[in-house]
């Protein structure tokens, strides 16, 4: 499988596949395929492994396209404007999204839902209790809200992320949260109680304009009913 990814901040990911070869998406994040295509729909392991999928913000089914002939091609396109990531699995290697971070893969690569196994973060790091893990084989290509900043983490290097900017991460980077220092900061700062502090070894991918932030941007020019 060949890819590029096209289309500036509102972008889209075309893949040329070979015949034999499948991806799968999310429902709906298809935009256009070559005619010797074959979509198929279904839960992608079973209904309790859709539920959990549902459950970290994607939906139930995924959509499989597997081409019949060779130099097909099959387009994807990212929901919101920002940037689409592509990130190489190879088995070894696992990857911890945001809610609804997935838009499309190989055939190799499993979804599946994260939980966070501490209260604190998923209260106050603005991420939520559940996430997506991206485990196997193959290429992953996951949705940033906005323009995208990519931190290599030394082993025990520190950085602190404001709500709702983490994007993705590695496994081995390990998250927390942390609490704004300075009673004046908490209350006039606005940069809220707590930041997430992730802990390397590992990559982060941090988001610049996390979409809930630019639905409260546009919110008060919006219409009202009188």
């Amino acid at each position: 499988m060949e890819y590029e990814i096209t289309g500036g901040s509102f972008p889209t990911v075309v893949c040329t596949l070979n015949k034999g070869e499948t991806m799968k998406d999310e429902t709906g994040a298809m935009a256009f395929m070559t005619s010797n295509i074959k979509m198929e729909t279904n839960t992608g392991g079973g209904l309790l492994k859709g539920l959990g999928r549902a459950l970290s913000g994607d939906t139930i089914f995924l959509n499989f396209f597997t081409a019949q002939a060779d130099n097909q091609r099959i387009a994807f396109s990212s929901c919101y404007p920002g940037k689409i990531i592509p990130i190489r699995l190879t088995g070894s290697n696992t990857i911890i999204g945001e809610r609804n971070a997935f838009l499309a893969a190989e055939e190799g690569v499993d979804i599946d839902i994260y939980f966070k196994k501490n209260l604190g973060v998923g209260l106050f790091s603005g991420e939520g209790f559940i996430l997506q893990k991206f485990t196997g084989q193959g290429m992953l290509f996951i949705e940033i809200d906005g323009e995208v900043i990519e931190h290599d983490l030394a082993p025990g290097e520190k950085l602190l992320i404001n709500e709702g900017h983490i994007a993705a991460m590695e496994e081995t980077v390990d998250f927390d949260i942390e609490m704004v220092k300075g009673v004046k900061n908490m209350i006039f700062g606005g940069e809220g109680l707590f930041f997430t502090r992730v802990t390397g070894p590992g990559k982060v991918w941090i988001q610049t304009m996390p979409i809930r932030k630019l639905a409260d941007a546009i919110i008060p020019y919006m219409p009202t009913k009188e």
